[in-house]
């Protein structure tokens, strides 16, 4: 099954795979970039290949879908966003994404997940779209409920981090929302 290849005005979203090794050992080895996604930073390119090799298996299992970001004019890889936890059956999936911290707050995080949005209710037939984030994730937050998302609740000790348990955020978009 080919890999669905998406595009914004500005962003390329294509499959992830291991010649973006070093941009996103870049991206998820930097602490600020990592303090909320729910894993520590990785530590070596070995590492960040193992992440792409789960994105991948994950991708073949119909587990998830996780596309690297592209910047059109500079062809440089700026993040990835994913659907993970996605159950086709259950017409659900979980959203999550991250940005190098030189791309952020310009737009590029609203107009990709728009765009995935798009495809998971157009193209995959989902009903739902949920996300989680910390409650300190300001940016996320608002990222989220910009792109249509609601706040549901909290989490209790949802999260495992950094040798602690951490309370989450749930927001969710429904296709009705749309």
């Amino acid at each position: 099954m080919a890999f669905p290849v998406l595009e914004t005005e500005r962003l390329k979203l294509e499959e992830v795979h291991y010649g973006y090794t070093k941009e996103l050992y870049d991206i998820l080895g930097r602490r600020d970039v990592m303090k909320y996604y729910g894993m520590d930073p990785v530590v070596s390119y070995e590492e960040t290949a193992r992440v792409i090799e789960k994105h991948r298996t994950n991708y073949m299992t119909c587990a998830g879908i996780r596309w690297v970001m592209i910047q059109k004019d500079t062809d440089q890889c700026i993040g990835t966003i994913g659907l993970n936890e996605l159950r086709i059956s259950s017409r659900r999936a979980e959203t999550g994404f991250e940005i190098h911290p030189f791309f952020s707050r310009q737009g590029y995080g609203s107009e990709a997940l728009t765009e995935v949005i798009r495809y998971a209710f157009d193209e995959l037939g989902l009903y739902r779209i949920g996300a989680v984030t910390f409650p300190e994730n300001e940016a996320s937050s608002r990222l989220l409920q910009k792109c249509g998302f609601r706040f549901e609740g909290t989490l209790r000790g949802y999260l495992y981090q950094r040798g602690e348990s951490h309370d989450a955020h749930i927001y969710s978009i429904l296709r009705s929302d749309t």
